[in-house]
């Protein structure tokens, strides 16, 4: 039985605080600093303890560096310190990544070629727990699937060795693109770039929090303690039965013709009508009145979102007027599970139909990311993440999957 982790960054996200969550909503502290042993790293001590923050009990660990690496360092030594690891593969695939992530942010960051960056250290200690630690931890929880809010980046300006520069930083800007990010609260920094590379990597998924029911739930502390805001993360866990019924949910569908814009702008509208919680955006071309050629756009979302994904549709669309319709939607229920590729670790979606059957699909920015890093074709990745799956269950049929509901 695999777990369902929702992180509610409605104070921003960081390491430390991915840590503090996880240990807080159930994950046995003696297991983390036993996993961790496997990066064969010395030269700290790991911390935990108990603050509150604002009105929140929270868990706060720290990563006290009492000696860092003897020069900085770059990338490929990075990715051999994991290699070397005795960590569980899908935790070294999942690691490398957000260092990866990390590395080609701080290039755009500093305007250099992400095979120059150099991690300072200390900092690259700390970063190497922070990072480790949150992939195992999810691991040790045996989370099968991943889900994150809106991440609040905060607001204002931050001091730094380059100079002031505006809340979030450019490697946080960088990491955020094509995610859902807010400012809110006090005038700092609340988000860094090892929370968001980490979410980044780990979540399948940003959006408002779905419907489910929460065994436990995890406060992790930030470092800062701003008067009258609570500095946490929050974590929602729930256990996932495989054999648990598929449920209908009610949903509002909202359609409109167009044929008066740019289909350069597709991609766009379709990208700021998921960020305001659409779940399925479709484009279907008609043919409209005096034989014109147009596109009718059909969304779906739930009603507490309705609003938002109308307020798109009026701002960056033609449309005078949309169309409600009120249609009850069923999923089947669905659970990741990792697969060992020649390029690397790929999640498989994998849905249950019932009576033993299922279907599985590889999770597509899994696959683009290894066809980048490797220069093999997506669609060789993606049939050698089927065969690896189906290697693993060779009694079960996997029928071809579909397209999201």
């Amino acid at each position: 039985m695999g777990r369902h982790l929702h992180f509610d960054c409605f104070s921003g996200v960081s390491g430390d605080m991915v840590l503090g969550a996880l240990v807080s909503a159930g994950l046995p502290w003696t297991d983390l600093v036993k996993g961790l042993k496997g990066l064969k790293l010395t030269g700290y001590t790991l911390r935990k303890r108990e603050v509150h923050r604002g009105a929140l009990p929270a868990i706060k660990v720290d990563v006290i560096v009492q000696q860092g690496f003897h020069r900085p360092l770059t990338l490929t030594r990075i990715r051999k310190i994991l290699a070397d690891s005795t960590l569980p593969g899908p935790v070294k695939e999942r690691s490398r990544l957000v260092f990866d992530r990390l590395t080609e942010a701080e290039g755009v960051a500093h305007g250099v070629d992400p095979k120059d960056v150099h991690f300072h250290e200390v900092g690259v200690m700390d970063s190497f727990i922070d990072v480790v630690g949150g992939v195992l931890g999810c691991y040790l929880l045996n989370a099968t699937q991943i889900t994150a809010s809106p991440i609040n980046v905060g607001a204002g300006s931050i001091q730094t060795s380059h100079g002031l520069l505006p809340v979030p930083g450019p490697a946080v800007a960088a990491l955020a693109k094509g995610i859902p990010i807010y400012a809110d609260g006090p005038r700092c920094e609340l988000a860094t770039p090892t929370g968001v590379a980490l979410l980044r990597t780990l979540a399948s998924e940003f959006g408002p929090m779905p419907t489910m029911k929460s065994m436990a739930v995890g406060y992790g502390a930030g470092d800062q303690d701003p008067d009258g805001w609570p500095n946490a993360l929050r974590l929602f866990v729930e256990e996932e039965s495989t054999s648990a019924a598929n449920p209908t949910e009610p949903m509002i569908q909202i359609e409109t013709n167009l044929d008066d814009i740019s289909p350069q702008t597709y991609e766009y509208i379709m990208e700021q009508l998921f960020q305001v919680g659409a779940v399925d955006v479709v484009l279907v071309p008609v043919v409209m009145k005096k034989s014109r050629p147009g596109i009718l756009l059909s969304c779906l979302a739930t009603e507490d979102r309705k609003d938002a994904v109308i307020e798109v549709l009026f701002q960056e669309t033609t449309t005078l007027g949309v169309r409600l319709h009120e249609v009850r939607r069923q999923v089947l229920t669905r659970r990741f599970v990792p697969v060992t590729t020649p390029g690397g670790v790929i999640r498989m979606k994998v849905a249950e139909v019932g009576a033993g059957w299922e279907k599985a699909a590889p999770e597509y920015e899994d696959c683009k990311a290894i066809a980048q890093r490797t220069g093999y074709p997506l669609k060789t990745v993606m049939e050698d993440a089927l065969m690896a799956y189906r290697r693993g269950r060779k009694k079960t049929r996997i029928p071809t999957a579909r397209g999201r509901a």
